[in-house]
């Protein structure tokens, strides 16, 4: 009765404002009943009700603002409604803009009482778990069905292949395990299919033949098995696949290079095995190819050059042998990024289709490249090189010139001899890792108020660097500093402090004496700390309990003594990570000389 009340004066407002005021006639009573918001069904409002209280935390505060009887006057957030009042959208999304927002409980099966629902969405809430209800699948006039990103669990149901309007499912990123249901083939309208990042198991279902409208299918990131299906060439409209990070084996079929709209096919990290064939030229839409971490042999078929738009090629981690195609220079003209790491290849240098194209990323590790470090006729187009696990010997002096966009770069495991006096990297550079080689010079060279605040990982671990660890200054981002198993001596520095963002230490295996910083504990980040194999002396400072995330730590082989700090993660740590000292004690060692050993913190 009170709605009826409100109606009638928002009518009798609207009737008397018209006379005499504005210039137009008068709207019909019918005619203003029609242009009135619309009241939310009682039914509805119910349901949403039902869903809202098994939310029983919401740091994002969606569901605060359903207050009030009107579900469909626009102030619940993410609630639609038709002209009746019946709700035909639900969409909660998290904020992009703060990804530590989140809600905490599960689905009602009231979700099943909202009869003209549209569109679900609830995705990116991460702690929203248990079970996809069944009672979802009455939602028969659904087109999409988005539940990613939450913590869901269980099967995906049989019943939501009732669902016969949907045109994008995704129930990514969740917790669902057993197998992809057949009845998700009745879906006859899909256009977007996404399972992927779950624990899925079993096939691909034989029953998906029927999804012919379909553009995008991912089943990324699970534990699926068998072989990629014959009948996935029948998919002509299909523009992105990506089934990488599963178990699927066997040849792929001959059928999926019909596929003239694919853009973007990725099955890296499974089992495949045999060749490339000649026909994947006929994919002259793909813009972005990974066949990483197979089984596939042979040889990278000439054919490839053919794809006119291809920006990215990654097929690392396989058996792929000599020669390499000759890509002529009209050949792959798109090409910003290859990986061809770790195969079978023994390319010697750097081919010069490669070295001549402007390219962003190129990835050549574990080639068998010889010789002086390679000339890029385009360097200033680099964005990350990574020739690590070659035969590479030098040029390290000339290497960086006019590599004004590099930011990563990774030559580890090669036989590089120079002073670090030589190397002169980029400004913008974040990453570099030169571990296993045969540097030499002090890290002064490279580590002083000249360093770039852009610099966060630096790995010159298992070389022959010699002099102290330079002396900090604030404003460095560092989150790796990697030096370990070289020649430093002198101490550790107490402005190691400055390095607040620092998340992983490794000076292990040195010549490096005094104490541990009491500093050291501001580094309040840190997760990996290694020490370990030099001659420290003193105590370990107690201010470490101020870092509260450690997860490995290691004092072994020093010259340490007295009492471990009592406090987790460090008297919970195996005894190893404190061997070798000469008389640390507390656990988890023996107990210190005269205290009685007290139970875990």
């Amino acid at each position: 009765m009170q709605i009826l009340i409100w109606v009638f004066k928002v009518l009798l407002v609207c009737y008397t404002s018209t006379l005499g005021v504005f210039p137009f006639p008068p709207l019909s009573l019918a005619e203003t009943i029609s242009q009135a918001p619309p009241v939310c069904s009682e039914v509805d409002r119910a349901a949403l009700l039902g869903f809202k209280a098994k939310i029983v935390k919401d740091t994002t505060e969606s569901l605060s603002s359903w207050i009030g009887r009107d579900c469909c006057g626009g102030d619940w957030e993410g609630v639609q409604c038709n002209p009746a009042g019946r709700v035909t959208t639900l969409a909660l999304q998290r904020p992009a803009r703060d990804i530590n927002l989140y809600m905490k409980g599960t689905l009602s099966s009231s979700l099943g009482s909202l009869p003209f629902l549209e569109v679900l969405v609830i995705s990116g809430m991460k702690h929203i778990s248990g079970p996809i209800p069944d009672s979802v699948s009455k939602l028969t006039r659904l087109t999409q069905l988005v539940l990613e990103d939450n913590s869901l669990q269980g099967n995906i149901p049989l019943s939501l292949g009732r669902l016969s309007h949907l045109q994008t499912l995704s129930l990514a990123g969740n917790h669902l395990k057993g197998a992809v249901p057949p009845s998700l083939g009745n879906l006859r309208n899909l256009v977007m299919v996404n399972l992927g990042r779950n624990s899925l198991s079993g096939p691909i279902p034989s029953t998906f033949k029927t999804l012919l409208h379909l553009q995008s299918f991912d089943l990324s990131f699970n534990s699926l098995s068998g072989s990629i299906p014959e009948f996935i060439g029948q998919f002509r409209n299909i523009t992105f696949i990506d089934l990488s990070d599963n178990h699927l084996s066997a040849h792929l079929p001959i059928s999926m290079f019909n596929l003239v709209s694919l853009s973007y096919l990725s099955l890296s990290h499974n089992q495949l095995t045999g060749t490339i064939p000649d026909q994947i030229g006929n994919l002259k839409s793909l813009t972005s190819l990974s066949l990483s971490s197979n089984k596939f042999i042979g040889h990278i078929p000439a054919s490839i050059s053919r794809l006119q738009i291809l920006w990215s090629l990654n097929l690392s981690r396989n058996g792929f042998s000599d020669p390499l195609p000759d890509v002529s220079s009209r050949g792959i003209p798109s090409l910003l990024s290859i990986d061809l790491s770790f195969n079978n290849l023994s390319l010697g240098t750097v081919p010069i289709w490669i070295r001549d194209r402007q390219l962003s990323d190129v990835n050549l590790a574990g080639c068998k490249l010889r010789g002086s470090l390679p000339k890029f006729t385009r360097p200033d187009s680099l964005n990350s090189v990574d020739l690590s696990n070659n035969f590479l010997t030098g040029g390290i002096s000339t290497f960086f010139t006019n590599m004004t966009s590099l930011q990563r770069l990774k030559l580890s495991n090669n036989m590089l001899k120079f002073d670090l006096s030589e190397l002169k990297v980029p400004d913008g550079i974040s990453s570099i890792d030169l571990h296993s080689n045969q540097v030499c010079g002090s890290l002064s060279s490279i580590l002083n108020n000249q360093t770039s605040s852009f610099l966060e990982v630096i790995d010159m671990s298992n070389n022959r660097i010699s002099g102290t660890i330079p002396e900090f200054t604030e404003g460095l981002s560092l989150k790796v500093l990697n030096i370990g198993s070289n020649k430093i001596a002198g101490q550790i520095p107490s402005s190691i402090s400055n390095l607040v963002e620092l998340e992983r230490l490794d000076i292990s295996r040195n010549l490096i004496t005094g104490t541990i910083p009491i500093s050291l504990g501001q580094l309040v980040k840190l997760h990996w700390l290694d020490i370990s194999i030099n001659s420290l002396t003193g105590k370990i400072p107690i201010s470490l309990l101020g870092i509260k995330i450690m997860r490995h730590a290691s004092f072994r082989a020093n010259r340490l003594c007295g009492e471990i700090p009592q406090g987790r993660p460090y008297n919970i740590f195996p005894a190893s990570a404190y061997a070798h000292n000469l008389c640390l004690c507390g656990k988890p060692m023996p107990p210190c000389r005269g205290k009685k050993q007290e139970t875990n913190q």
